[in-house]
């Protein structure tokens, strides 16, 4: 299930998160209980590019997941389809280019990228399987891909409990905290609407990324999927050796060997 089940049209949703936009950082790190800063770290720590790479970060926002690569001296591109985002995040981020752009037809040539990464943005896109083809087509080959976002609980106990925060006590926190409660009760909605790491697994596999892992992180509520375009610098064999010989955060990625489903 994806955001299509929630009703909601693409320009609904760009509108919803302009509207959230004044505030957004601030009130994510209140519902997270600052957790988020915790979860973007690991991803800039599972991306492990340089300076003098090139990295597109999707659906960026304001730039908050930007700024680690820009600060790096690495050329980061912050792609979001919200205008009001992007115009917060440019104020406060003159240095960091910013562009508009849909994840299903990305304003990028084929090959461009040496990595791409997307945090907590994929369930909000309309063709999720389009998109991760699109990030495929504009990342080289050989380069990287990390995906943080909201999936299932591993535990039965604790799932059933985020459940309850998700639907009761989130947009309850939001209307205290958020200048747009309504839009935080369809990001609750779209947290558990959205599939498990498995299944997102399997679709990574099924849009031609290779070497596809994952680390859940604070027992499921988010995963960080980790996955390796084909090509001619890193082959199958060659992605997973990376991989097991890798002595940071993503050494601990779990290797998916379920079939799609």
């Amino acid at each position: 299930m994806n955001r299509a089940s929630l009703d909601k049209r693409p320009d609904e949703v760009a509108t919803m998160f302009d509207d959230v936009a004044p505030k957004y950082d601030v009130v994510n790190d209140v519902l997270s209980m600052g957790q988020t800063r915790r979860w973007r770290k690991i991803v800039v720590e599972a991306m492990d590019v340089k300076s003098g790479q090139r990295v597109l970060d999707l659906a960026a926002g304001t730039g908050t997941s930007s700024e680690p690569y820009a600060d790096a001296g690495i050329d980061v591109i912050a792609c979001d389809f919200s205008l009001g985002m992007l115009k917060v995040g440019k104020r406060r981020r003159p240095d960091i280019d910013f562009i508009a752009g849909d994840a299903t037809r990305l304003p990028f040539a084929d090959n461009t990228f040496d990595a791409s990464t997307i945090s907590f943005g994929l369930r909000n896109v309309n063709e999720t399987k389009k998109a991760l083809a699109e990030m495929l087509r504009v990342t080289k080959p050989g380069g990287k891909l990390v995906i943080a976002e909201f999936s299932q609980p591993v535990v039965p106990l604790w799932r059933t409990m985020y459940t309850e925060y998700l639907m009761r006590a989130l947009p309850a926190i939001a209307v205290k905290v958020s200048s747009n409660p309504d839009a935080y009760v369809y990001l609750a909605e779209s947290i558990r609407a959205w599939p498990d790491q498995d299944h997102l697994a399997a679709w990574l596999q099924e849009a031609g990324w290779d070497s596809v892992t994952y680390r859940n992180l604070s027992g499921g509520i988010v995963a960080v999927h980790r996955a390796v375009k084909p090509g001619p610098e890193v082959g199958p064999a060659a992605g997973a050796a990376a991989l097991a010989a890798h002595t940071g955060p993503v050494a601990k990625l779990r290797r998916n060997t379920r079939p799609g489903r």
